[in-house]
């Protein structure tokens, strides 16, 4: 399998976090969708990162999807979403918060970088961070009433989303301060950025 796309893709560094904890071998050629767009282009023309070209050829896009299909290569006791309808429930919540999260940091990211200031639209980025915060505050409260645990049997793939969206945040936004206001993220995306699957795949 290769894997294709930048590490400083929350979505990219997600998927490939999750490979190394579901124990997949894959080869990450870290093409940009900016910098490389054609090289990009010439593996999936949609140039959307992550890509994932299977063993068979088949490219596939979106890291939940691909996610998806990683899980089906594994058994079901190295498997990162929990099978039990209670269990499976919570993670999905705490992925798809995390996923917002991902989304409106991506959002303002590119407004900032991308948009020129005279272009920029202060009502819908205001929007964008009410959003923002409205993630990692449920986030927040997810964790309060039970903690999530990092440990590489444990994470699971809704833990990997919460690190990730959050060191994706901490980095690219940093003057949209949100340290103290979440100690619980905060806590337990450091104690998953020391997990080994972590190190090997910096976001930078």
């Amino acid at each position: 399998m290769q894997l294709i796309g930048m590490l400083d893709s929350p979505y990219v560094r997600r998927v490939a976090i999750c490979l190394k904890l579901l124990g997949l071998p894959y080869e990450h050629r870290s093409l940009s969708v900016f910098r490389t767009f054609d090289e990009f282009s010439a593996i999936n023309p949609v140039v959307k990162a992550p890509t994932l070209v299977a063993d068979d050829g088949t490219v596939l896009m979106d890291s939940t999807l691909i996610l998806q299909h990683l899980e089906s290569l594994v058994d079901a006791e190295r498997r990162l979403v929990p099978m039990a309808p209670e269990a499976r429930l919570r993670a999905l919540r705490i992925t798809g918060l995390a996923l917002a999260a991902c989304e409106k940091s991506v959002q303002l990211v590119y407004e900032r970088e991308l948009r020129p200031s005279e272009k920029r639209h202060s009502p819908w980025t205001d929007r964008v961070r009410i959003q923002l915060h409205a993630a990692f505050e449920a986030l927040e409260l997810e964790l309060a009433q039970v903690p999530l645990v990092a440990t590489p049997d444990r994470i699971g793939e809704h833990g990997v989303t919460v690190a990730v969206a959050w060191r994706f945040h901490q980095l690219m936004l940093p003057e949209i301060d949100f340290g103290t206001r979440f100690p619980e993220v905060a806590n337990f995306s450091a104690q998953a950025e020391a997990l080994p699957a972590f190190r090997e795949t910096p976001p930078l």
